[in-house]
Order: structure tokens, then sequence, then C-alpha cells
């Protein structure tokens, strides 16, 4: 898709290319239910917004019938910069309540479908973004990724998803859950329309303390698709990947058990694939894996106890009784891991198994590798996004704790606030199956460059699900 270049070029108006995707939102939305409001007086080059980002007149939910009537009177800093780039609101897409959830069947307003199979999930949280990009229902769309929320469901459906690095975009605007966890990205249908999107939306503002102004991401990373310039020669020879250990089921104890027979074949052959294009390959150990999903998930229910406290029916909000059954399992866990007598066993256990987390990563970039033989260490790690496939709608919401195992390869970059992108690599069961790249902090460049080199090699970008 050449959307900017095609308009310049005049191949098609704005008019025409905005009624040619809301025919399509009123033709698929009522099956897929990816949009909880369509704006059909969008203007300009239409993306969808992940309905918990502020949107100022236009109705802002967050998924929860606590916010069903809530008209911000403000834009979130990354609205406000992609007006500048000509880019207009063409919906608020679904999502799981206060994007708590890993499968889009937390949201009061109904599941997201999988466009690839109706009776799969999508993902979650952002499940209606993921789904708008992968079924043609906006150019682009932006979702927020707390623990895997925008790559999980970017893998489910076959699309590209980035999470930055913690603090490369202000979350300014954006509903908060965890606030030392959460990020705001991309989801998009290749990997230089997420570079593109993150140069847009990059950037401090003077509202976010964490978000800091820093070089651009790209440092001249040659952009296609929506720009509509072709990409310039890149090679990957001698660049060295990475592959945790602890990541597949031969040799990874309890953290690899979760990993699908299929999608590991999957995954591995992407890693081959890397290979081929000339980089190295190196076995390396992130040790402290295994205890990630319970250091995530009680530093992530602490935050929320804290953040959605101001939802009391009084000050904000409407009665808390409308909070869903997931939002509310969180609060109640999260308070009770902040309270009296078990602050010191749970949350500062936690918050010093994130900083192990952040050493075990820290490492693999920059210690030598005996295997390598360098002097130096890895330019960037690759994995599994998803333990799995998409999964049948209604097979995982009544068992949260094999739901939470959903998140087992994402949450990782999230404690150690590093950026990661999700592409297209192959398929198991007729269902698509995503690679995760992670970088170093603020070097989007070189995990964008490996994933542009990748999905050009291979072509699985260009896949579209045969429902829509």
């Amino acid at each position: 898709m050449e959307t900017i270049k095609a308009l310049k070029e005049k191949q098609f108006s704005e008019q025409e290319l905005n009624r040619s995707y809301l025919e399509r939102i009123n033709k698929l939305n009522p099956t897929l239910n990816a949009y909880l409001t369509v704006c059909e007086d969008v203007k300009g080059i239409p993306a969808g917004i992940k309905d918990i980002i502020c949107t100022q007149n236009i109705k802002t939910t967050a998924g929860s019938k606590i916010l069903s009537n809530f008209l911000p009177q403000y834009n979130a800093t990354v609205i406000d910069k992609l007006s500048k780039q000509n880019i207009g609101i063409i919906g608020k897409t679904n999502l799981d309540e206060f994007a708590m959830g890993s499968s889009g069947e937390n949201s009061a307003f109904g599941p997201t479908k999988n466009p690839w199979d109706l009776s799969k999930v999508p993902g979650g949280s952002s499940s209606g973004s993921a789904v708008a990009v992968s079924a043609d229902l906006c150019t682009f769309a932006l979702g927020t990724d707390t623990g895997g929320s925008i790559r999980q469901p970017a893998s489910l459906c076959g699309v590209v998803g980035l999470k930055p690095s913690y603090g490369r975009v202000s979350r300014y605007g954006a509903i908060a859950m965890a606030s030392s966890l959460d990020q705001i990205g991309p989801l998009t249908k290749s990997v230089a329309d997420a570079g593109l999107v993150l140069e847009w939306i990059s950037g401090g503002d003077g509202y976010d303390s964490n978000c800091k102004e820093i070089a651009s991401p790209l440092c001249g990373f040659a952009m296609t698709s929506l720009r509509g310039v072709l990409a310039t020669k890149q090679s990957i020879k001698g660049l060295k990947v990475g592959v945790p250990k602890e990541y597949f089921a031969a040799s990874a104890g309890r953290q690899g058990k979760g990993l699908n027979k299929g999608v590991e074949k999957v995954i591995k052959e992407a890693i081959l694939k890397l290979e081929e294009l000339g980089a190295e390959i190196i076995e390396i150990s992130l040790p402290h894996t295994e205890y990630a999903v319970a250091a995530y998930y009680l530093i992530m229910a602490s935050e929320v106890s804290s953040n959605l406290a101001r939802f009391d029916g009084i000050r904000f909000g409407q009665n808390r009784d409308h909070f869903g059954a997931e939002a509310k399992r969180r609060i109640m866990f999260g308070t009770f891991t902040l309270s009296s007598g078990y602050y010191e066993d749970y949350y500062v256990k936690a918050a010093k198994v994130r900083t192990l987390i952040k050493q075990d990563f820290h490492k693999a970039f920059n210690s030598a590798s005996p295997a390598s033989g360098g002097t130096s260490g890895v330019d960037v790690i690759v994995g599994p996004v998803s333990p799995t496939v998409a999964w049948s709608i209604g097979d995982k919401i009544n068992d949260p704790l094999t739901m939470y195992l959903s998140d087992i390869y994402t949450i990782s970059a999230n404690l150690a606030g590093l950026p990661v992108l999700s592409i297209p690599c192959g398929f198991y069961d007729n269902l698509p199956v995503g690679l995760q790249i992670t970088g170093k902090q603020w070097d989007e460049k070189t995990i964008l460059s490996v994933g542009e080199i990748y999905e050009s090699a291979t072509g699985w970008h260009k896949h579209k699900p045969k429902l829509v």
C-alpha cells in the first residue's frame, strides 16, 4: 500500500480513500467487532485508534461500561502528532477492558473476532487495532502495549506490531493501566509503515516525565509503503542474533513447556532464514525469564489498583460495579499486594526480579559470548511472540492463569523497557505465527532494519485473511 504516494499522484482523493474504508467497515465490522466508534466524517489518511487513547470530542471508553459515555476534552499527544501528518481518525478500536486481557474477550462491548477464523480470538488487549489492520479497515492503527498487547494480537492476526522503547513515545492521554509498563505503538501492514508511524509519534511533550526528546529512532532508515519510497539495499551480514535457550522446549525446563511444536518449527525456520541472510545465530541465556510472569503480574496489578482507584463513581466514571470480572480481579490482587504486611514480600521482591531481568538483557547485549568468539554481545534477540496460534473463543476465558501464560514471551521486554517488533513469519494450522525481534533500548533502527530485510526476503506480510 503506497497511500501517500498515490494521494500525491492523484490516483484517488482523500474522500474516495475514506469512503472506500468506511464501506468496508460498514460491511465487516458487524461481524468482526473491531471498532466501537466509527467516524463517518474522517478527513486525512484514515487510522484506527485503540479506544484507550483519548481523542477530543470522540468517545473514549477503554472498553469499559464505566466510561461508556466519556468524551475527552483533549487529545493524547500521539493524536496531535498524527494530525500534523494529515492522519485522521476513522474509528476507535475495541479492546479488553482497560487493556486487561490477552484475547479480546474482556471488552464490555463484546469480543473481537479474528479475521483468519471467526471462531478464534485475535489476541489482546489491542484486539480491535490488530483486526482493523489485518482486515484492511484502516491504513494503520495505534495500540498500547503493557505486557505484549501490541505484539501478541499482531502475531495472532498476521500483521506487524511495534512496542517502542519505554520513554520513546509520550503516554499523555493514554488511560493508564500500569504506568511503568505502558507504551503506545503502531500496528501496520509492513515494517516500513511501523517505522514511519513511529517517527511521527515519537518525542517528548512536557507532559510525560518519562518521555525523552532524543534523536529520530530511524536515523535515515528507508521507508516504503505509506511514504511510497523504495527501500535502499540493506544487509544483516555479520549481525549477531541471540536466541535464548529458555524460549524453546528442548532446553527450557518450565519456561518452554507451553510452546506449541508447530509454532516452534515455524520460529526455528525463521531463525534459519536470518542465518541464510547473513546473520550470526548465537545461543544465549536469559536465566530469570521463568520468573517474569510472576514478577510482571505482581507489578502490573499493583499499578492497576492505584491507577483505577480514580474510577470511583464519585469523582470520575460511573458506578464501580460496572467493572468487568478481569478488572476486578486485578484491582483486588494489586490491592492485596500493596497492603501492609505483604508489600515487602510481594511487590518489593517482584521489583528486585525486574532488575535481574533487566540485567539479563544488558548482559546479552553487551557481554562477549563464548560461542561467538566476539568482543561484544548480540545485536538483537529473537524468539516466539506467542506460545500458540490463535485459540478458540471461550477456551481460556474461565482459566485466568492459562490466559496469563499466553504472554510468557512478551512481558520481559516491558519489564526491561526495550523496543520489540513482531512480524509475520509463517503459518501453523492455517493461522499466522509472529517472530519477535528485541533490541537494545532506543535502538529501534536495528530491529526495524532486521524486520524489513526478513520481510522482503519472505513476503509473509502479504498474506491476507480469506474471510475478508
